[in-house]
């Protein structure tokens, strides 16, 4: 049953700053950075520009899918390379693609009731960096071997290998996958364009004026204030995101073989990329706006998290927009910036068609009437995830970082992010600007 109880929070929680990091694409082996590398960049960059020390903060709450085994609990590691000291307590969140707007929500409801005045919340992820696993078969070989007491019994345990036990497992692929209804992201998105009837020349539309999004923001300096550099250890500098494509074009496209389907229609191409990246925010109470006179950009009014099946994952953000407007009584058209990520051009252009879906929305959300046209205009306007990649503990906290970034520079009140989670989640967040003397 939704949650449409008007949401009244404790206290007001201000969004004051943030910063994230280019997301740099996978290209066939480990990237420069590991995820803790890349959250202690951007969480650096982030406090040249702030009036007060890391030491000063009440907590960090990061997200992350995928710390390595070298990184467990990577808000601590984090928040002690920073600077932040021993006293401040630090915790890792998982919600698979929306682990970033978990930890704004944990950051959220800290200060909303009062535990805590300034929180550095968001997330970070390094993809390439999954590691390849031993298979259980493997797994078991070792066991017997080690187990062996006598030199003969090691022998006799030896004798039982067999080079298929070799065989990596890919900790990405299965970690994409959902082991409920055993289906992979991808084509948990053939499912919905098979359903919405979405076709090919749709979804490769859609990617390259995502790519041509990116790349004008991108001339234009929209990001600017948004994305501090990376630098690495070999002199490497990466400025913008790796994976926005000036040359993109329907013809390219499709040329791009089905990837998750052999008679299906989603591709690498009109698919959000694999990437490694991080984004951290600021967020504060009123106490502490004032002891550090801090210029804050907006407040957080309201976060929403919504469950359906596995397999219909991607139109989450239906589920979860939906209920998140109509709590605080607004429609689209008191929304002026829209945030979908885009995990597949087909998930996003099935959630644009579900919102206007009479029978989806009666069916699903008890409505009688479709929800409404969202007004493309209003939706990822400088581009999205499959021109700039997805840094699953990421991307949560970037999108929230570019609606504030859209207020900056683009004008309006509110903003609305959402993301699809594996395994049949939706969540959304809605932010609005504030006057400040």
């Amino acid at each position: 049953m939704q949650n449409l109880t008007p949401h009244n929070a404790a206290k007001t929680v201000y969004i004051v700053d943030g910063r994230r990091t280019p997301f740099l694409k996978m290209k066939g082996r480990a990237g420069p950075f590991s995820a803790a590398d890349l959250g202690v960049s951007c969480a650096k960059a982030l406090f040249t520009q702030l009036p007060f020390q890391a030491s000063d903060l009440d907590q960090v709450i990061v997200g992350c899918v995928m710390p390595s085994e070298e990184e467990a609990n990577i808000a601590r590691i984090m928040a002690l390379r920073i600077g932040c000291g021993h006293k401040v307590p630090a915790w890792t969140v998982q919600r698979n693609c929306a682990s970033g707007i978990q930890a704004l929500d944990a950051a959220y409801q800290s200060i909303a009731l009062g535990k805590a005045n300034l929180v550095m919340a968001g997330g970070t992820e390094a993809m390439s960096r999954a590691p390849l696993l031993y298979s259980k078969s493997m797994v078991e070989w070792f066991a017997r071997l080690q187990m062996a007491k006598s030199a003969g019994k090691k022998m006799q345990a030896a004798l039982h290998f067999r080079p298929y036990l070799l065989k990596p497992v890919i900790a990405l692929i299965k970690g994409l996958t959902d082991p409920v209804v055993n289906l992979n992201m991808g084509q948990t998105a053939e499912e919905l364009a098979y359903h919405f009837g979405i076709s090919r020349l749709q979804m490769d539309t859609f990617s390259v004026e995502s790519h041509l999004k990116a790349e004008k923001a991108r001339i234009q300096k929209q990001f600017e204030t948004e994305i501090a550099p990376l630098y690495a250890k070999d002199g490497s500098v990466f400025e913008f995101d790796e994976g926005v494509r000036a040359d993109s074009s329907v013809e390219k496209l499709s040329k791009l073989k089905p990837v998750f389907d052999k008679f299906g229609e989603v591709t690498a191409g009109n698919s959000s990329q694999i990437s490694d990246g991080a984004g951290m925010l600021i967020l504060a109470s009123e106490e502490a706006v004032k002891k550090y006179n801090l210029v804050v950009q907006a407040k957080i009014v309201d976060i929403y998290w919504a469950g359906l099946s596995p397999s219909l994952m991607g139109l989450g953000p239906v589920q979860a927009i939906i209920p998140l407007l109509r709590r605080n009584n607004l429609h689209f058209k008191d929304i002026d910036h829209v945030e979908i990520n885009e995990a597949f051009a087909a998930q996003v252009l099935a959630c644009l068609k579900a919102f206007n879906d009479r029978d989806y929305c009666q069916a699903n959300l008890g409505l009688d009437s479709p929800f409404g046209e969202l007004d493309p205009s209003k939706l990822n306007q400088n581009g999205g995830a499959v021109a700039v990649g997805h840094p699953v503990g990421a991307s949560g906290a970037r999108l929230v970082l570019h609606g504030l970034n859209l207020l900056k520079h683009q004008g309006g009140k509110r903003v609305v992010a959402s993301l699809c989670i594996g395994g049949g989640q939706g969540g959304a967040i809605l932010i609005e600007k504030v006057s400040q003397a």
